[in-house]
């Protein structure tokens, strides 16, 4: 009627949800605001990207091909000096080459050769080794060092590391091991560096390093 103030709305009724609270009980997920919160995924199956990976899901091992079956059993069969013999039967070949070849006395471009110094006629970082060993197993350590000062510096070094493993390996021997920290190889590779470059500057003294 006139004049009647309205004080609601008629609105169609709507189903009740199943989904909602009866009124006394509180929600288990409910958060500290009264909001349910969202619950993870159940276990066992996947949830979204970045989830945690399901539990339960193994893989099998990938089978090894015939080859490295054959070298498995091998190297399971063979006895605890076997790798080290093969170690000092490499390191003996090469001494024997050099001792065979004689580097002092071949030509610079004789085979085999380093390709950087055959094509652009500059030092490598490994130039000299070769007649540096040569002289070292003749017992003439400065003209070793004159060819590679870093390889007749490394050498026992190198030569007590081979000592050590292969000692440890092959009869068990507890001999203490040097211990090289990241900042002093990364000192002697940059020392090599600067070797490797200044051997080949064309100024005096350094041509007195150009091997």
């Amino acid at each position: 009627m006139y004049g009647e103030r309205v004080t609601s709305v008629d609105r169609p009724a709507t189903a009740p949800d199943p989904h909602a609270e009866a009124p006394g009980h509180a929600d288990p997920h409910a958060g500290p605001h009264g909001h349910a919160e969202h619950a993870g995924p159940p276990h066992g199956h996947a949830g979204p990207v970045g989830a945690p990976w399901p539990a339960g899901v193994a893989y099998q091992p990938v089978e090894p091909d015939r080859f490295t079956r054959m070298v498995l059993r091998l190297h399971a069969r063979a006895p605890r000096w076997a790798v080290p013999l093969a170690a000092l039967g490499c390191v003996g070949l090469g001494m024997t080459y050099a001792l065979i070849s004689d580097p002092t006395q071949s030509d610079p471009d004789a085979r085999p050769t380093c390709l950087l110094k055959l094509t652009t006629g500059l030092d490598c970082p490994g130039c000299g080794g070769t007649r540096a060993l040569w002289y070292v197993l003749h017992g003439d350590l400065p003209a070793a060092a004159r060819h590679h000062f870093l390889f007749v510096f490394a050498l026992p070094f190198l030569a007590w590391l081979f000592i050590a493993w292969a000692g440890n390996r092959a009869f068990g021997w507890r001999l203490p091991e040097l211990q090289f920290s990241p900042k002093v190889i990364g000192g002697f590779l940059a020392a090599w560096a600067v070797f490797s470059v200044v051997r080949n500057l064309p100024w005096a003294p350094f041509p007195s390093l150009y091997v």
